[in-house]
């Protein structure tokens, strides 16, 4: 239990899962109420974006480890595991499954902290041509409808309309590739286990003797 838990320690709260080569990130939706938010905060903090975990699970491991969501991407940063005996092409799928996550990661950093700023600019600009400051008499911040924030979403993903077809085009190509490389794997896996059971039924079949 002890080694377990300094595990989890040096991990930073990395938590494990199965190892399963078939989970695929989900497109990104136009949808106002898909966007991935994040606090205004920190969104407006970049240089203090926290840095992932150098954790590395042993190579004995048959567990990928996934952390807490990113406050910025909101995103769980996965470390795969690497097998003792990774053959080139599980090699190349685990590189290119790590470069999509740090893709996906980015992309969604840069998008949330620009969402962010640009919600702050549209509600200052609106209360102020209301004659309003951003904090009414009690300090308490000042919000507006959502009739008035529909205007702020619909223009936002209109701009970023083109952005986001980008990224639909590029998540696609990415694990159209991931998943090509996936049933390579599966298919030589495969092959490689029939060939060792035919191998190893042919070295144990007892020999005849001809009389």
């Amino acid at each position: 239990m002890a080694s377990k838990a300094a595990a989890a320690a040096a991990a930073g709260c990395l938590t494990w899962r199965v190892f399963s080569p078939f989970t695929l990130h989900a497109p990104c939706s136009l949808s106002a109420l898909n966007i991935r938010q994040c606090s205004s905060k920190l969104a407006t903090q970049p240089d203090k974006t926290p840095k992932r975990s150098a954790f590395r699970p042993a190579a004995s491991s048959t567990h990928d480890w996934i952390g807490p969501p990113n406050p910025l991407s909101n995103l769980r940063p996965i470390v795969y595991h690497v097998p003792g005996n990774e053959s080139e092409l599980e090699k190349r799928l685990r590189h290119l499954r790590q470069e999509t996550e740090d893709w996906n990661h980015d992309f969604w950093t840069k998008q949330n902290i620009s969402y962010s700023k640009e919600k702050d600019a549209f509600i200052f600009s609106s209360l102020k041509a209301k004659g309003l400051t951003l904090r009414d008499e009690q300090g308490r911040r000042r919000a507006l409808n959502s009739e008035e924030m529909a205007v702020f979403y619909k223009s936002f993903l209109e701009t970023n309309r083109l952005r986001h077809a980008d990224y639909n085009k590029e998540w696609y190509r990415r694990n159209f590739t991931i998943t090509l490389l996936m049933a390579r794997v599966a298919l030589k896996n495969m092959w490689r286990t029939i060939t060792e059971r035919h191998s190893s039924k042919k070295n144990s079949s007892p020999t005849t003797d001809n009389k």
